[in-house]
């Protein structure tokens, strides 16, 4: 073993928490699989001490430290651990017939809502101003929030042509309040009320990230771990842990992301569909040239329609600890699943409780050393077997991009649930250390930033504005933690918008460069 440059990748699921190391040249080392406790923090120190203990690799020699988590998006399903958020927006009076909050689920309203206001500002999407931003009567509102609120989100229509607004109300918020303040236009889209929501959720998430990274830090500091701390984003790939601090929401979605990339990493495979299969979900993926695909449309998120970017996931309700229940034509397999109680609860384990584990295990599609010997009546076997079978092939026609066969990787602990064939799959992949695919696309260690711009290409020819889009992506890419000289324009999307005078177009930039 070499004595640095180790990188340390975990990822906390809702069934387990995955750890791995890998060396200098991206090459597993080791890796484990532990249950999620309900506190994620003691699963996350169990995983660090597992993984040490078993690679044998000292403390000292780990450079960095990786975290995928679903701890902010557990806090917004939940509707705990969140801050209270004061939210403006710059857009009045045009804006005043939808509030912000409105079509919030009632619980994560009241969770969130530190008070609001609609002030005057905006622009058209030509850039003309609406109305003027009134300082003062931003003033007026934050002597009104001083007290109420753990963060500020602010709000500005068409803010992503023309920022400027957001940028001095975060100012003069920032300074009379002494808050973390969110502006939309580096979280959102162009849609106001979507934007709107995601910024909101972002302020609220705020400190519970930083809750969440102080306890990560802790840990491995108590473990003579001295490594930069990473966390990842939806896209597969990391950001630094101020930027993490700054824009928590990007954490949301991080899981699946992660595991498409470690899949990739692990079976050399830049296109295809790669199949999570945990203790509850199956979530399915599609792998171009090496990343995630990204989401087009709007995503809910704990009942809240946003459109910041998110990977193009498909999630449904199958996993190794899915609970087999009728008989006969109704027998049924999942949604329910006995989870991190698997290894106690299923009949393999000496538990009462028949789950896809089970069914795998009698079919002969797997053995884990240790169990019982499962035995079912025919019947049962057969029907369960089919329904197995018939959600994953479901699944992947649904994510195909045409009728041909494609390569699929099956990765997750519950990958052994899968039969060896799959209809309209080509080459079913199950790499080595497919189980901790998740934590070791964690570690890999890519940084990207993305932008989001609109512009009228009456005024800014098209040439400078797609160089503009990837400036601004380059620059957010160095934020999140790249090395300058490393970073490189990864994609660009045009997307025109109809019915606007001038030829206006959306220019979507995303770059990538090495840690």
């Amino acid at each position: 073993m070499s004595t640095g440059g180790y990188r340390l990748g975990i990822d906390v699921g809702g069934t387990n928490t995955d750890a791995a190391l890998l060396d200098e040249d991206l090459r597993v080392v080791g890796s484990v699989k532990t249950p999620t406790t309900a506190d994620t923090g003691e699963g996350v120190e169990r995983a660090i001490d597992l993984l040490l203990e078993r690679t044998g690799c000292p403390p000292e020699a780990i450079a960095h430290a990786m975290l995928g988590t679903t701890h902010c998006t557990n806090a917004i399903v939940q509707r705990r651990g969140l801050g209270r958020v004061g939210v403006i927006r710059l857009g009045a009076p045009a804006t005043t017939s939808v509030p912000p909050l409105e079509g919030w689920p009632g619980e994560l309203r009241t969770a969130v809502e530190g008070g609001s206001a609609m002030l005057p500002g905006g622009h058209e999407i030509d850039g003309r101003p609406i109305t003027e931003f009134d300082p003062a009567a931003l003033a007026r509102t934050c002597e009104r929030l001083r007290g109420e609120v753990d963060a500020v989100a602010i709000t500005g229509v068409f803010s992503p042509v023309v920022p400027e607004q957001e940028r001095q109300a975060a100012r003069i918020a920032a300074e009379l309040l002494g808050v973390p303040v969110s502006v939309s236009a580096e979280i959102g889209a162009v849609g106001l009320l979507e934007r709107e929501n995601a910024t909101i959720l972002n302020a609220a998430l705020r400190s519970t990230l930083d809750s969440m990274s102080r306890g990560f830090s802790r840990a491995l500091q108590a473990r003579g771990v001295t490594a930069q701390i990473w966390f990842g984003q939806n896209d597969g790939t990391l950001m630094s842990l101020d930027y993490a601090r700054r824009f928590p929401v990007l954490t949301i979605g991080c899981g699946p992301t992660n595991s498409i990339r470690g899949a990739a990493h692990l079976s050399r495979m830049t296109d295809g569909l790669v199949m999570d299969i945990g203790g509850t979900t199956t979530d399915i993926g599609v792998l171009t040239g090496g990343f995630p695909r990204q989401s087009a449309q709007a995503v809910d998120i704990g009942g809240i329609r946003t459109n910041f970017r998110m990977p193009d996931v498909l999630a449904t309700g199958l996993g190794g600890g899915s609970v087999v229940h009728g008989s006969g034509r109704d027998l049924q397999v999942g949604p329910g699943s006995v989870g991190y109680r698997i290894t106690s609860a299923a009949l393999a384990f000496g538990g009462e409780t028949l789950t896809a584990t089970d069914v795998a295990l009698a079919s002969g599609w797997a053995q884990i050393p240790g169990t019982r010997p499962v035995t079912l009546d025919a019947a049962t076997l057969e029907a369960a077997r089919e329904r197995i079978r018939a959600g994953l092939e479901d699944a992947v026609d649904r994510m195909k991009p045409d009728a041909a066969p494609i390569d699929v990787v099956l990765v997750g602990g519950g990958a052994l649930i899968a039969p060896p064939e799959l209809d309209g799959v080509a080459r079913l992949v199950r790499p080595e250390h497919a189980g901790a695919a998740n934590a070791i696309g964690a570690a890999l260690g890519d940084i990207a930033g993305q932008a989001e711009q609109t512009f009228q290409l009456t005024e800014t020819p098209h040439r400078e504005a797609v160089a503009r889009a990837g400036a601004v992506a380059t620059e957010r890419a160095v934020a999140a933690g790249a090395r300058p000289g490393t970073v490189r324009i990864a994609a660009i999307e045009e997307v025109p918008l109809a019915y606007s005078a001038g030829g206006a177009v959306t220019i979507r930039a995303r770059a990538v460069g090495s840690l």
